[in-house]
């Protein structure tokens, strides 16, 4: 049985729909020359680092078929790393290793899979199995993300990823992605991972849905999704704020993770961000981009930025007077 919902009602609720985001916020905001940056996950490694967004330590570039035999070489002392389509999209062709196992390597599921098997999954990478339009690619190879022990209790074996919306450089939406065994531990939410809503002014959990319905535990380990805070959240809205000066996007979803030991780390951009975030956070995206775009005098900082979107979240130690009209409050608690 399915619940229906009416469009008009939809537009009540501020969602935002597909159509119009590609039209009003992709198709005005993004320009088309910067693609090329967010679609290349190497490109985007090396400009962040300009911005002071770090990102997991690249192990490994592989350009060529014949460089796949030095592959070999590299991984002969590493226990877990990450191999990834340089323009791949949606997760695909990511091979995650997390451990070895005589002469076999370990995913996060436990299976084990032979070199001659990753050396044929850096083939296929090369030959644009998994790129935008199927042109040729690269491989890039990344050291392993341990996810933070406390977060990492709330995914089923794949690392949990925090998607953050940014408009004209403020953060206006966030959410939490966990991994469930229906999808197969990736943090793909159409697969079944669970979308966590998160507070902008907090990084509290709001809301959390699977398969787009609402859910209060996680699935597979029962933990109440209620509990979950995420910790030094301003520096991590922050970490989102500054890619809009490394890019020039004026729409786009930025990816984050905790590494245990190196802290908040951006995995990857997108420059058309889904719109199951406003599922998860069980309100529509476009009051916050209005109130965005109603702004007067923008703010010119990653940090001052921050600071108006957490007021307007209603952050109680930054909280300051605010003109109703223009409230990111009211779009938020609507």
């Amino acid at each position: 049985m399915f619940d229906w919902i009416r469009p008009r009602e939809l537009r009540q609720q501020g969602m935002l729909s597909m159509n119009k985001r590609n039209i009003d916020y992709i198709a005005r905001y993004n320009d088309r020359r910067a693609f090329p940056l967010v679609d290349n996950k190497l490109l985007t490694k090396q400009v962040v680092d300009e911005y002071e967004v770090a990102s997991p330590s690249l192990l490994q570039v592989v350009r060529e078929q014949h460089e796949i035999g030095h592959f070999r070489e590299q991984v002969a002392d590493l226990d877990g790393f990450a191999i990834k389509p340089a323009k791949g999209s949606g997760g695909k062709g990511i091979l995650v290793i997390t451990g070895r196992e005589g002469e076999n390597f370990l995913k996060p599921s436990g299976s084990r899979i032979s070199l001659a098997e990753i050396e044929r999954h850096l083939s296929n990478i090369l030959a644009g199995l998994y790129s935008l339009g199927g042109s040729p690619d690269v491989a890039v190879i990344e050291a392993l993300v341990r996810s933070e022990p406390r977060l990492s209790a709330y995914s089923h074996q794949g690392v949990p990823d925090i998607r953050i919306v940014v408009f004209k450089g403020y953060p206006v939406m966030a959410m939490l992605r966990l991994a469930t065994q229906a999808s197969d531990g990736k943090a793909n939410l159409h697969q079944g991972a669970v979308g966590v809503g998160l507070d902008l002014a907090t990084g509290q959990a709001l809301n959390a849905v699977q398969f787009d319905r609402p859910i209060s535990e996680h699935p597979d380990n029962g933990l109440r999704l209620s509990d979950i805070r995420i910790d030094n959240w301003r520096y991590l809205l922050g970490m989102a704020s500054r890619c809009y000066e490394a890019t020039g996007l004026g729409y786009m979803g930025v990816d984050l993770v905790v590494d245990e030991t190196r802290g908040p780390l951006l995995l990857e951009l997108n420059a058309r961000p889904g719109l199951a975030i406003q599922i998860a956070n069980g309100q529509g995206l476009l009051p916050r981009l209005h109130a965005v775009e109603a702004l007067k005098r923008p703010h010119l900082t990653p940090e001052e930025r921050v600071h108006w979107a957490m007021t307007e979240a209603g952050a109680e130690e930054i909280m300051q007077p605010r003109p109703p009209k223009t409230s990111f409050a009211t779009a938020l608690h609507a």
